[in-house]
């Protein structure tokens, strides 16, 4: 198994988060891991984007040109990351806030008006969990488990508070795949 993965959107989206979380549940399954955060010149608010790569075998680079998924936060990243997804791929969306649609018939297109949803879990903070949810449970890398647990290293201890409105998110997220919606 190997998944290179791009995760990518606004600073303030949870990006980097989200791949961190993807790389530690990674590491406490014994799996080889990479996590390598980009940030655009700008501060909160500006792009940013991380490469996680997740695999049996030890990684060789954390670099990642052709991902086999992208999950996407904003227009611009939709703009620069849906055509390096490598056929074959997911192009995961927050379609609460990309407006763009994918006209590729070569991967595998979700969209998840996450930010709509975590509003009405009363956090739209955790927007990026719907998506990360629903994406552990599109490729079963890793464990939601994995990923409670990861948040306990993720969020600094005065944020620990909010583990149970992320995990319920997570969940959101794993549902909208487990039981499509048709």
């Amino acid at each position: 198994m190997l998944e290179e993965i791009i995760i990518a959107g606004f600073g303030g989206q949870g990006v980097m988060s989200m791949g961190q979380l993807i790389a530690y549940a990674g590491m406490l399954e014994g799996k080889g891991v990479s996590w390598l955060p980009s940030y655009g010149p700008e501060q909160r608010g500006g792009t940013a984007n991380c490469a996680v790569v997740v695999s049996d075998e030890p990684v060789g680079s954390p670099l990642v040109t052709r991902p086999s998924t992208a999950i996407v936060l904003n227009n611009p990243s939709f703009d620069k990351f849906e055509p390096r997804v490598r056929p074959g791929g997911i192009l995961m969306l927050n379609s609460s806030l990309v407006v763009r649609t994918s006209e590729r018939k070569d991967i595998k297109i979700i969209e998840i008006s996450a930010t709509d949803m975590a509003n009405d879990l009363g956090n739209s903070r955790v927007a990026n969990m719907i998506l990360l949810g629903a994406f552990l449970e599109q490729t079963k890398m890793v464990s939601i488990d994995s990923v409670i647990e990861s948040l306990k290293k993720v969020l600094s201890v005065d944020k620990h508070h909010l583990i149970a409105i992320n995990k319920e998110a997570l969940q959101k997220g794993a549902s909208l795949i487990a039981v499509p919606i048709t």
